[in-house]
């Protein structure tokens, strides 16, 4: 399997706590599940993997190429497939694309062979992050608020069956790995 291992490494000494399965971030777009993933992979000494950059691997071109070339649902068949085949690996830290939750099988997939994490952020936030870049096919032909708005009214529900939920706000990157971590922690203690 290709799992991007150069951001898998911790610090010394033992991970805050132990994985004996995928750890999956799920939101929306700008929810920040890349930045965090590493970060998180980092501190619990596990590999993480971009499920958005298996894809463009898989497909040998970018996101937006196939969502151009192929649409959006052979896009969405792509990324049930890769998920379900980093779900089958071992122990790591796995970004999903905002949209990649939706699907029944990759939510039952992941409820049986990981855990999942809600990084949740209010729309202002989410709206100033996305605007950093141009790379988002579902944001390139709309108000981005409004798209995130309408977004999150529809997917939101999907998200919260996630087994961990967490605030992703403005501020430190590790606040949040942290919080992740804590919620980690609270779940195998119960």
């Amino acid at each position: 399997m290709d799992v991007c291992e150069e951001e898998g490494g911790g610090p010394a000494g033992p991970p805050p706590v132990g994985l004996d399965k995928s750890l999956v971030l799920v939101g929306l777009m700008g929810a920040g599940k890349t930045t965090i993933g590493r970060r998180l992979a980092k501190r619990l000494g596990v590999p993480f993997v971009d499920a958005d950059a298996e894809i463009e691997k898989a497909a040998g071109c970018s996101i937006k190429d196939i969502f151009e070339c192929y649409g959006e649902s052979a896009f969405r068949e792509g990324e049930r497939r890769v998920i379900c085949r980093l779900m089958a690996g071992p122990p790591q830290v796995v970004a999903t694309g905002g949209g990649a939750f939706m699907n029944e099988e990759t939510r039952r997939r992941v409820k049986e062979a990981g855990v999942s994490v809600w990084l949740k952020a209010d729309i202002p936030t989410l709206v100033a992050r996305v605007s950093k870049r141009d790379t988002r096919p579902l944001l390139s032909n709309g108000d981005p608020e409004t798209i995130l708005r309408e977004l999150a009214e529809k997917r939101n529900p999907f998200y919260a069956e996630a087994d961990i939920h967490v605030e992703s706000h403005d501020g430190p990157h590790e606040t949040v790995v942290d919080a992740v971590i804590e919620a980690l922690k609270n779940r195998q203690a119960a």
